[in-house]
């Protein structure tokens, strides 16, 4: 239950993976609290922060969970990723070996995450730009070529942030929405529910900015 005796519709597993120091807990403090801290000391094993928001008239709970980018704490991975539905692939625009990684990382979740994650690569410290390493061509590539959402964005001045957790959010929400819609349908048939986890659901694009339109959260 939420604040105030609200019903919860849904929770949502979301991770958040890349190097250390790209700013992914600065990413989660602007979604989670809309904070930023000039001062953010690095992150020690795991933490995570809770946000409810409404998609298409449903109350949604988002849990993201950051981890350290270090490897000595490289260990927790079966445990943080069992049961996250979406992710958050980050890298510093200015850091090209951050970026370089990213292929490793990505390997590491698919092997350990549920098949059908929705995956979004973001570049942050986009307020950076006079230090910019990584082209903006570079990352679209890479996310057509791998199936991924992309973003770039900066914690500082809350650029695309929000976007970033939208698109994801959103995208489960409809994969989840399709599921109980193909269980229904199996139980009236009489044959029993289709499980959460079973089937395969292609994310198809976009791998590009998000499109202008509405991302969520707006009554049609």
């Amino acid at each position: 239950m939420a604040a105030g005796g609200e019903k919860i519709d849904y929770v949502f597993k979301v991770v958040l993976i890349g190097d250390s120091a790209v700013g992914k807990s600065q990413i989660l403090a602007r979604f989670a609290r809309n904070e930023f801290s000039l001062d953010s000391k690095a992150t020690i094993g795991v933490e995570f922060q809770t946000r409810t928001l409404v998609i298409q008239h449903k109350s949604v709970k988002a849990q993201i969970w950051d981890t350290a980018g270090q490897e000595r704490y490289r260990a927790v991975t079966s445990a943080y990723y069992r049961g996250a539905v979406g992710a958050l692939l980050v890298y510093d625009v200015t850091k090209r070996q951050t970026f370089d990684h990213i292929p490793r990382w990505l390997e590491e979740l698919r092997s350990h995450a549920d098949k059908n994650i929705v995956i979004m690569l973001v570049g942050n410290k986009t307020d950076l730009e006079d230090q910019r390493a990584v082209p903006t061509e570079d990352a679209k590539e890479f996310a057509e070529k791998e199936n991924l959402f992309f973003l770039e964005t900066s914690a500082l001045e809350a650029t695309n942030v929000e976007a970033a957790f939208m698109t994801v959010l959103s995208e489960i929400f409809g994969i989840v929405g399709k599921r109980n819609l193909s269980a229904a349908d199996s139980q009236s048939n009489g044959s029993a529910a289709a499980p959460l986890a079973g089937k395969k659901i292609v994310i198809a694009g976009p791998a590009q900015e998000m499109p202008k339109s509405k991302t969520c959260c707006q009554s049609s």
